[in-house]
Formats: C-alpha cells, sequence, structure tokens
C-alpha cells in the first residue's frame, strides 16, 4: 500500500463519520446552495446554480445577500425569464449591482450569455454534453463549456467566469458541476450527462488549508494541480465520489461554531480513538 493510500485509510472512517454527522440541513447555514432547492426542474435549478456558483466568492453572507437582489428579479422561471431578455432590459433591470469586483456589467454579460446559450442548445446541460470528454475527470470538459458561455458574453473579461484552461483551480466552476452532478442531503443534484466520479473537489482557501495539514497536497498554491491532487486522494476512500466529503469539511472553514484546529486533531488521530460523541465545536 503507498504512502498516499495508507493515510487515506486511516482517514477513511473519521470521513464517513464526519460526512454522517454533518452532511445535513442542521450545518447548511451559512451556503448558497440553498438558494437551489425551491427550483424542482433541472432546467430551472442549473440556471440557478450556474449564478449562484458564480458569486459564490467572498463572505457566505454577502453571496447570499447578492443572490437575494438577482433572484427575485428573474421570476418563478429563470429559465424563461433569459430565453426571453434582451441586453438593454437586463442593463436596466440590473443597473447598479455589485458584488465585490462583479459590476452590473460582468453579471448583464454574463446572464444575456447564459440565455443566449440556451436558446441555442436547449439547456446547459446540452451545451456542457457537446464539450464532454470521453475520459477524464470534468475539468477538461469545463474549457470547451465556458468557451461556449464566453462566446456569448461578449468577450471581455468577466470577473464571474474563471478561464479552465489556465491552471486555476477554478472553484466556482467546479462548485456548480458538484450543485448539479452529485444527489444527497446537500447537493440537488439533476444532471446525467456526467458522473460523481468525475468530479474535481471544489478548491478554495478553506479546503487548501485542510488539504496541507492533512497530507492530502504538497503544493502551497491553491491551483488546479492541488485541487486534482486533493481530488484524488479522496477518490482512494470513495472512488466513485471524490468529491463526498467537500461540503462536510469546508464547514470548518465557513460556520464559526466549528472548530478546525479540532478536525485536524481528529483525523491525525485517526482510528485510535472513538468519534466523539458531541460536535467538534470552539471551545
Amino acid at each position: 500500500m503507498t504512502g498516499q493510500k495508507a493515510l487515506m485509510a486511516s482517514y477513511g472512517p473519521i470521513l464517513e463519520a464526519l460526512y454522517d454527522r454533518y452532511n445535513g440541513p442542521a450545518f447548511l447555514t451559512p451556503d448558497p446552495v440553498e438558494v437551489l432547492y425551491p427550483y424542482g426542474e433541472t432546467a430551472e435549478r442549473e440556471v440557478v446554480a450556474f449564478i449562484a456558483a458564480s458569486l459564490a466568492y467572498g463572505r457566505a453572507g454577502l453571496i447570499k445577500r447578492s443572490l437575494s437582489r438577482i433572484l427575485p428579479l428573474l421570476g418563478p422561471s429563470p429559465r424563461s425569464f433569459l430565453l426571453a431578455a434582451d441586453r438593454p432590459s437586463l442593463t436596466e433591470r440590473f443597473r447598479g449591482f455589485r458584488h465585490r469586483f462583479t459590476d452590473e456589467e460582468d453579471l448583464v454579460d454574463l446572464l444575456f450569455a447564459l440565455g443566449a446559450l440556451i436558446r441555442d442548445r436547449g439547456s446547459l446541460e446540452r451545451a456542457f454534453a457537446d464539450g464532454l470528454s470521453p475520459q477524464g475527470r470534468s475539468h477538461l470538459s469545463l474549457v470547451p463549456f465556458v468557451g461556449l458561455i464566453r462566446s456569448r458574453a461578449g468577450g471581455r473579461p468577466n470577473s464571474l467566469l474563471a478561464d479552465p484552461s489556465g491552471g486555476s483551480a477554478c472553484k466556482r466552476l467546479h462548485l456548480f458541476l458538484k450543485w448539479m452532478v452529485r444527489r444527497d442531503a446537500i447537493d440537488p443534484g439533476g444532471w446525467t450527462v456526467l458522473r460523481p466520479a468525475s468530479l474535481v473537489v471544489p478548491l478554495d482557501r478553506h479546503m487548501h488549508r485542510i488539504g496541507l495539514e492533512l497530507g492530502l497536497t504538497m503544493r502551497r498554491q491553491a491551483d488546479l494541480k492541488a485541487a486534482l491532487e486533493m481530488t484524488e486522494a479522496f477518490a482512494h476512500v470513495c472512488p466513485d465520489d471524490p468529491a463526498r466529503y467537500d461540503f462536510v469539511l469546508t464547514r470548518f472553514g465557513i460556520r464559526n461554531d466549528l472548530a478546525m484546529e479540532s478536525l485536524f486533531d481528529l483525523c491525525r488521530k485517526g482510528g485510535h480513538r472513538p468519534f466523539p460523541s458531541s460536535p467538534l465545536t470552539r471551545s
């Protein structure tokens, strides 16, 4: 057994115990994924998911506040709204919008591009399927998919569209895929074109810190290579669903009531002590 396989074998029972305890609605807030739950149809949910994931940078409270401004203006059917919307009407509706580095022009370009792509291909899932890589992880298929969106977004740089061909971890794009492909108590799913086994772990600074502390990656930069290293590490535990533990682990970087040092201590001890009966809260 290789070093990493042995390491992940020791983490496996702990990761599953964490999943059983924390992968549920009680630990959902604050997380933007909950804005997807009112949308029962996949065709609606994929639109909301792409918008929500694209804005998922910065504090969770700020993300949800920005989404609370956008989503009501899209009405009960965001898909139908975007299919009918032109650029001038979008500009008028979202005038003055700002989310950290994102201004109204970036948002309007993205919304217009999503509507244009859905008109052309029928859905975001079909557009993604057109560039689906027959093998390998999902980052390979994101390159043509984002290219389709960018070609309809005016061609200029956009803070809401990362470049999956440039070596970036593209956390927000992989978060979108995780929401749409996985299905459990947190991720609502809906897409069938991609298997959970092909997903890449969405890598933000919290997950990167966890990866460094627990030896899942040696890369000091939170880039695509680090994301792929961590994904392969988790695949030793759950090859059919390497992104399975993303939600529960990132609770320790997002929620003030869960202590990351307690998480590290628990994982380092592996199976050498019982899983604690009380939550891993801050003292």
